[in-house]
């Protein structure tokens, strides 16, 4: 059974990379795009937005570039309720990563620009257990451990957070641009996962990380097994359009999904985490927290954006009065 720390002041620290998001205005080939919107991006800072607008305490672990990306970046945290006293300043010449977003009609591409980015210049030095114990979760982003010295960072986080009972939720989160191979990101996302109580990702991502280490692990159940067997509480493989599955010692649960009218497909990851753990911690059972999750999903990609997008707790409970929640046969 995985619980929380109730005691504990805060909610959730996210921990990783806060970037730039350039979405095209123009739906189309990004050749013939125009003009661009601009919006504060990267996993970790999406879903940190996200749970904000829910209602959670929510702070943040991580780095921006000195310079004015940067303060956009800490800046719109801020404002969107995200404590940001630990988002540190990177040295002069680092620059905060940049996404590139082309929407076209029937699916959707970025180009990214991240490298020596600032997120990934924080140190193992400037993690604060203190601020970690405060919170009664902590979400890592996969991400962090493609290079040091976040690499590091991230496996000092996860001691301190184990020391002081905070919670640790893993988003595998693998984007191949940001790894120099396939077979590190194995080795080290495998690492991080069986320190959490919480693994999240997609059966792609799920892939990568076995591929090396366990390359007998070839369905859901056996990904589940193997880390639940590590002491892993709970372990969520997203499907998506088909769904998702949770797997416990208890048993698993299907995940359904909520009809949208798709703009882009950005960001539903995001705010899935976001909703799911929000549920968790307040007390929710699996099954209606991957309610909240397909809703928020669903919300999210009718956006242009994936921050700006993301929904608050009212938005998420009107759309699952008034859609239909879809659980696919092949999942139940």
């Amino acid at each position: 059974m995985l619980t929380f720390d109730q005691t504990k002041p805060r909610d959730v620290a996210a921990f990783g990379r806060a970037t730039v998001d350039l979405y095209a205005n123009e739906i189309g080939p990004l050749a013939e795009a125009k003009t661009f919107s601009k919006y504060v991006g990267g996993s970790p800072a999406n879903t940190a937005v996200a749970m904000a607008r829910l209602g959670m305490a929510v702070g943040y672990i991580g780095k921006v570039s000195a310079d004015p990306f940067g303060q956009f970046v800490k800046g719109y945290l801020a404002q969107n309720g995200v404590d940001t006293s630990h988002i540190a300043t990177a040295a002069a010449g680092v620059r905060t990563g940049v996404t590139i977003g082309e929407i076209l009609p029937d699916t959707c591409n970025y180009y990214v620009y991240r490298n020596g980015c600032a997120d990934l210049h924080i140190a193992p030095g400037e993690m604060d257990e203190a601020y970690i114990a405060s919170h009664k979760l902590l979400l890592i982003s996969g991400t962090s451990l493609s290079h040091s010295p976040a690499r590091e960072a991230v496996f000092v986080a996860l001691a301190m957070a184990k020391r002081c009972g905070t919670r640790v939720a893993f988003d595998l989160d693998y984007r191949d641009y940001t790894w120099d191979s396939a077979e590190e990101a194995a080795v080290y996302l495998t690492l991080a996962a069986e320190k959490a109580d919480i693994v999240l990702g997609t059966r792609d991502e799920f892939d990568v990380m076995e591929a090396l280490l366990h390359p007998g692990n070839r369905s859901d159940a056996q990904s589940a097994a193997w880390l639940l067997k590590k002491g892993v509480s709970l372990v969520s493989i997203k499907k998506g359009r088909r769904g998702s599955l949770v797997y416990t010692a208890e048993g698993t649960t299907a995940g359904g999904i909520y009809p949208a009218k798709v703009l882009k497909t950005f960001g539903a990851g995001d705010s899935y985490s976001s909703a799911f753990n929000w549920g968790l911690l307040h007390g929710r059972t699996i099954a209606e927290s991957l309610r909240y999750a397909a809703a928020a999903s669903a919300i999210t990609i009718t956006g242009h954006s994936c921050s700006d997008a993301m929904p608050s707790l009212e938005q998420v409970e009107e759309y699952i009065a008034s859609h239909e929640y879809v659980l696919s046969d092949e999942l139940r």
